[in-house]
């Protein structure tokens, strides 16, 4: 029988800026498990609102007590999942992802987003949230609705790449910022060390395709995950699918070869669940399947490609 775990965002179960596949797990879990998980907003003191009543005080905690190594992102974990070995894949069921928090930010920073060069002072907001109506109202009264989903979501790296900052992505997942990774969708990643060591952060409220000024709609947030160990995958990259699509991602500091890596990665899903030979795959590709800009800003940058289910 599966167990459902609680995981919060106490300072004992975050690691602040980083992935390192030697940090001790703070949970383990058996295979099939479902695990509850809250994360902070990425960021520092400066991030937070000038009314500190917003901000609850196991935020406020994580930032007192908690040890910067890297950059921003205050990551929950990681998770053990007993019987996850090298070679293996993890599936990330994200059963549910909601907002804890009333309040987020946005924000520009010299020399960092897609245009770096043109925008030569730090620019924040911190547009309110209202979780019940599911929107989020910006500073001049635009009201928006929320799309919820962890920008981070990540096993451990390779062991022997040591510690490494947690901006960019990799084959190990990390920093996606792909706002198609919600509720209701299936992440896979491949697993690189025992136990694979799952962690979650950078909650994202809302964000566009791009994430074009660095950040989305930074807030906390609670995950509902299910991680599974699928022995009988043979991944080597992140991929995941919903309902009605599946979804490939590319990763590279050239979008160009980014994109490239998404369009080879949908080629061969689609050659693995169809009878399409590859070039007969790539020619739908051509036809059906969508490929977006994740995000430009997080020094490897992203593509993903969507493939309708219905067109297989």
């Amino acid at each position: 029988m599966s167990r459902h775990h609680t995981l919060p965002a106490l300072p004992e179960n975050i690691h602040w800026g980083h992935h390192d596949a030697a940090l001790p797990p703070v949970l383990t879990v058996a295979s099939g498990d479902t695990i509850e998980l809250t994360s902070w907003a990425a960021g520092g003191p400066d991030a937070l609102p000038e009314d500190r009543s917003l901000v609850q005080p196991g935020h406020l905690a994580a930032l007192q007590t908690c040890v910067r190594d890297g950059t921003t992102h205050l990551l929950t974990g990681p998770v053990f999942v007993e019987t996850a070995e090298p070679g293996d894949v993890l599936q990330i069921d994200i059963l549910d992802v909601a907002v804890h928090d009333r309040w987020g930010f946005v924000q520009i920073v010299p020399l960092k987003g897609t245009l770096p060069d043109e925008f030569d002072a730090v620019t924040r907001i911190h547009p309110s949230i209202d979780a019940a109506k599911g929107t989020a109202r910006l500073p001049w009264g635009t009201e928006i609705p929320l799309a919820p989903f962890f920008g981070i979501m990540a096993v451990a790296p390779p062991p022997h790449w040591g510690r490494i900052p947690s901006m960019q992505p990799r084959k190990f997942g990390g920093n996606m910022d792909n706002k198609e990774l919600g509720a209701g969708t299936t992440l896979y990643l491949p697993v690189f060390t025992e136990g694979a060591l799952f962690s979650a952060g950078d909650g994202h409220a809302v964000q566009g395709d791009g994430e074009v000024c660095i950040t989305a709609l930074e807030t906390g947030l609670t995950g509902n995950f299910r991680l599974t160990v699928r022995k009988d995958l043979s991944y080597t990259y992140p991929f995941a699918e919903n309902a009605s699509h599946l979804i490939s991602i590319g990763l590279n500091e050239d979008l160009d070869e980014a994109a490239r890596i998404a369009l080879r990665q949908m080629i061969l899903h689609v050659c693995a669940r169809t009878n399409l030979s590859r070039e007969e795959a790539y020619m739908l590709c051509s036809l059906q399947a969508d490929l977006r800009v994740t995000q430009t800003v997080d020094g490897e940058k992203g593509c993903h490609m969507m493939m309708p289910k219905a067109a297989l």
